[in-house]
């Protein structure tokens, strides 16, 4: 059947890697113009007939393609998602470009079962874009078994192996815990779990480095969770714990958590901003969780979707492309829940 051959197939009929398999099939350089038509011909002959270069029609046009989106079943909660909206911006940078997409939600049963996307297990997709951190195994797992382009969203490799783009974690929260200070807080606690995701960690890091440049020590305590440690769902049964230690001013990983957050403050008999002051970071309030407009940073997924959609076709199509990882700036947003102190 078509859907069981592979690349490595392929490449041990010819007497070549799959790097130059993979190099011939998607028009990329490097290849001679015999060895790309042997190994095109050798393709077609086993049925392996959902590679970009088996359709020229499409390499011409540079458009056309189908583009698989993967996104992990705990990124979907409750509330409206961020990672929802993030994959509408996708899907429109897609059309702009007269390619679709394609949507397979990962459960948490295949991340642990390693258990491969169906649309690189039937070749749906002429390239795949993965929105949100996955477990490390299963994308190493992914990397190996993907035939076609990979990219990743709003996360980045740590080994280097794939393309990515991200906002700018790091900056912006660094940004975030400055604004705070500007306003009169040295008592500022973190909200996130911090080796969730590499976009929390960076947020983390820089928090301590704004921190740090202020001469402030942290407390313990004032590194609160957001989600199950476990699951990573904030929406079944979960809530955050406030420290012991109250600071005056709360910075939050995403507006999922400082929304969160708010609710927990007000239980407690906290006002925002009067008592407590709260930022968060995406600019992405899930509605109806809280009545206050957060302060934050907002993540520019207009542009990050549409740098991630250009990037994908022009690898699929074998064009010159931004490599690596690529860091969208986004910008502070202020509301209404910081008070100067």
């Amino acid at each position: 059947m078509a859907k069981a051959v592979k690349m490595a197939d392929i490449a041990k009929i010819i007497g070549v890697s799959t790097v130059t398999v993979s190099k011939a099939l998607s028009g990329q350089k490097g290849v001679s113009e015999e060895l790309r038509e042997r190994i095109i011909k050798q393709a077609q002959e086993m049925g392996y007939q959902t590679v970009s270069a088996l359709h020229p029609e499409k390499m011409r046009r540079n458009t056309g393609y189908t583009i698989g989106v993967l996104v992990a079943d705990r990124f979907f909660g409750q509330y409206e998602s961020f990672y929802w909206k993030l994959y509408q911006e996708v899907a429109t940078a897609a059309l702009r470009k007269e390619c679709f997409t394609m949507l397979e939600v990962l459960l948490g049963e295949d991340e642990t079962g390693l258990h491969m996307p169906k649309l690189l297990v039937e070749k749906k997709t002429d390239g795949m874009v993965v929105i949100g951190k996955l477990e490390d195994a299963y994308l190493d797992r992914l990397m190996e078994y993907a035939d076609v382009p990979v990219f990743f969203l709003d996360f980045y490799d740590k080994k280097g192996k794939c393309d990515s783009v991200v906002s700018n974690s790091y900056f912006g929260m660094y940004a975030m815990t400055n604004y705070l200070f500007d306003m009169g807080h040295r008592d500022i606690a973190f909200v996130g779990n911090v080796l969730f995701t590499d976009s929390i960690t960076d947020r983390y890091f820089g928090y301590l480095k704004s921190m740090y440049e202020h001469g402030v020590k942290m407390e313990e305590e004032w590194v609160i969770d957001d989600r199950d440690a476990v699951t990573g769902k904030s929406d079944e049964g979960f809530e955050i714990r406030l420290p012991g230690k109250m600071p005056t001013a709360f910075v939050c990983n995403s507006d999922m958590a400082a929304a969160m957050l708010v609710q927990a403050l007000g239980k407690q008999g906290y006002k925002v901003p009067e008592d407590i002051s709260v930022v968060g970071y995406d600019n992405y309030q899930p509605p109806g969780m809280c009545d206050i407009g957060i302060t934050t940073y907002e993540v520019d997924m207009r542009e990050m979707a549409w740098l991630t959609v250009k990037n994908v076709v022009r690898k699929i199509s074998g064009g010159h492309y931004q490599q690596g990882v690529s860091i969208v700036n986004g910008r502070i947003v202020y509301k209404d829940s910081v008070r100067r102190i």
